[in-house]
């Protein structure tokens, strides 16, 4: 039996076919899914549009928001996927200043 946390962390050119086809048997898509629900009760926006909404700036002042660090506790993000709390964004922007 093959562990699955050491084959996600490899690269995908450094494993085996037959490690492929057991990652793809055993690891389902929903797992990613679970670590992206958020909190009921709290209010998000998403995505980089959603952060410059919040802000009312630009798409590329949300980015430079979103790089500098400043708000990192209120953000969940997964691959491309972001979700921010718009309540602890918007504090931590103001602790910052």
């Amino acid at each position: 039996m093959m562990n699955i946390q050491k084959l996600k962390e490899k690269l995908l050119i450094h494993i085996t076919a037959g490690e492929f086809l057991y990652l793809q048997q055993n690891y389902s898509p929903n797992q990613l899914k679970e670590k992206l629900v958020p909190e009921s009760g709290k209010k998000y926006v998403y995505g980089i549009l959603g952060l410059a909404n919040l802000f009312n700036c630009s798409k590329s002042s949300a980015h430079r928001i979103k790089k500098s660090g400043v708000i990192d506790r209120a953000i969940i993000q997964n691959g491309r996927k972001i979700i921010v709390d718009s309540e602890l964004a918007l504090e931590l922007i103001k602790e910052s200043k």
